[in-house]
């Protein structure tokens, strides 16, 4: 079978074990939330405590991805998804004995590591056992069930809540990972890089420093300010270890991650194609999740209800991204799709304070429907551009580009949102004292709260006031949105390559399997 491009025989077994196994971490990414103030109630959780225990599971996972994708490739794909998946587990199956919240803030970091381990081999083992030609279709697959995952996350957590106490959130995982633990040992093969690949121990830790510090930063910066020392410390330290770790990994004889990779144009402007796609997409979802609940004045469940469109959109352009993929290459789907998604992000600032649920729902429609014509393109160019010892690592990056990439839409939309908020919000409650004006002008909530303490009809005057303060800075927070998604679809349209490259730094690329990987699995093969 060399020089032939067939893929592993199971293949498409293969997938749907890994889907389930990113069905599962993804879920987890957003079951939480419904569970805050319920966790707030029972274990006597503070503000800060309920941040954090969102906010440690993001931490450690995005610190630890590049490192989790290095050691897939030296040590197998299918033992950190194993492990991965083993750990996460157990920190599920370990939330009933919870008792205070600092033991729920641990125990969310140690299922931070697992989901770390576990993600990055998921579409590396995808990568692996899919030839070119449909690889596109798998990673739409892939891609599909993560966002379901995270929408269905609310949904279920609150349909859950309704019954049982709080830890069933956590409980739900454990015969996700039992059934993907069995499977994946049974059908999945295990891949790596071929040889001994030393160890880099110092790129490791300077990575997992440097992800670190940017993501705290990132995490703080609404609530400190992007002046604070703290928060102006972390991003230089993060800089710093940024020039540090690049000129280490050009000098180690065998780097974590090869810097020279990114002079690939396929891998670096798709890498950054994800970035800013995220980047746009999270920041808008951050104040919609805020418009729905606080000016529309729904629950969460019904938020998440309301999410379903973002499902629905995704999945439909998922279908249409693979063959869109295979006969126009990367460049024309990323750049549609990214395109699509700048529609989308126009269409947030025409909601107002009557927007009904059908507009709502079409504006999610139409922004998710570009994110799911961009990111299977995308992925595919970061996969196609690497050689298989490498997938591991690519896989890593793409997740470390989506991460940061929402993050920072979050942290910096978000600030521009807040500041706009203040403004339009400050010749409004010019007339009151200034400890209550300065609550009122923060946020639509202190708004709410100060309204609630006004006699006579001033306070839903002012309720109605911040109410359309808070929708005129969303919109024109969106329209700073469209830039970013334009200028990603630029980068694509500039430097993806028209066609699916068949060969990687020149070097033509490899087969997927060879005879002897094709031959079915058996116990003693295991």
């Amino acid at each position: 079978m060399t020089g032939i491009q067939t893929g592993h025989p199971r293949r498409w077994q293969i997938l749907g074990i890994l889907i389930l196994a990113v069905f599962g971490v993804s879920l987890d990414n957003t079951v939480l939330t419904v569970a805050l103030p319920t966790l707030a109630r029972d274990l006597g959780a503070s503000v800060s405590q309920l941040q954090w225990m969102v906010d440690a599971y993001i931490l450690i996972y995005a610190g630890l991805l590049l490192v989790a994708g290095a050691l897939s490739d030296r040590y197998g794909r299918r033992l950190m998804l194993v492990i991965g998946l083993g750990l996460f587990g157990a920190g599920s199956a370990a939330a009933p004995f919870v008792t205070n919240p600092d033991q729920l803030i641990a125990l969310r970091g140690f299922m931070g590591v697992g989901a770390a381990l576990a993600t990055p081999s998921t579409l590396s083992i995808v990568a692996d056992v899919f030839a070119d030609d449909e690889r596109p279709k798998a990673i739409a697959v892939w891609s599909t069930v993560g966002a379901l995952g995270m929408v269905l996350g609310p949904i279920l957590g609150g349909l859950l809540l309704d019954n049982w106490a709080w830890p069933v959130v956590f409980v739900i995982n454990v015969p996700i990972v039992i059934v993907g633990i069995v499977a994946t040992l049974l059908v999945v093969p295990e891949s790596k890089a071929p040889g001994r690949i030393p160890l880099d121990p110092v790129g490791a830790l300077i990575s997992v420093v440097a992800l670190v510090s940017l993501v705290y930063g990132i995490i703080e910066e609404p609530t400190l300010g992007w002046t604070d020392p703290l928060i102006a410390g972390s991003f230089a330290l993060t800089g710093l270890l940024a020039i540090a770790f690049i000129a280490w990994e050009r000098r180690v004889a065998h780097p974590m991650l090869d810097v020279s990779l990114f002079r690939n144009r396929r891998f670096s402007a798709a890498s950054l194609s994800v970035t800013l796609s995220f980047f746009a997409l999270n920041g808008a979802m951050f104040f919609l999740t805020l418009y729905l609940q606080q000016v529309k004045g729904l629950s969460a469940l019904e938020t998440g209800v309301r999410f379903i469109a973002i499902a629905l959109g995704v999945a439909i352009a998922s279908s249409l991204a693979a063959p869109l993929t295979i006969r126009y290459g990367a460049r024309i789907a990323t750049g549609l799709g990214l395109g699509v998604v700048a529609v989308g992000m126009a269409m947030f600032s025409t909601l107002g304070t009557g927007s009904g649920d059908l507009q709502i729902m079409g504006v999610l429609f139409v922004a998710s429907v570009g994110l799911g014509l961009a990111m299977t393109p995308a992925t595919d160019a970061i996969m196609g551009a690497l050689p298989r010892e490498k997938f591991g690592v690519g896989s890593a990056v793409n997740d470390v580009t989506r991460e940061v990439g929402g993050a920072l839409g979050v942290a910096i939309l978000g600030s521009v949102f807040s500041a706009g908020y203040a403004q339009r919000m400050a010749p409004v409650v010019s007339s009151l004292p200034i400890g209550a004006a300065d609550v009122a002008r923060e946020s639509l909530a202190g708004a709410a709260t100060v309204a609630g303490q006004l006699a006579g009809t001033a306070g839903s005057t002012l309720l109605d006031a911040a109410r359309t303060a808070f929708v005129g800075a969303m919109g024109t927070t969106s329209l700073i949105g469209v830039g970013f998604a334009v200028l990603g679809a630029i980068v694509a349209l500039a430097f993806l390559p028209a066609r699916a490259a068949k060969t990687v730094e020149g070097v033509a690329a490899e087969p997927a399997f060879t005879a002897l990987d094709a031959q079915p699995l058996t116990p003693e093969a295991m």
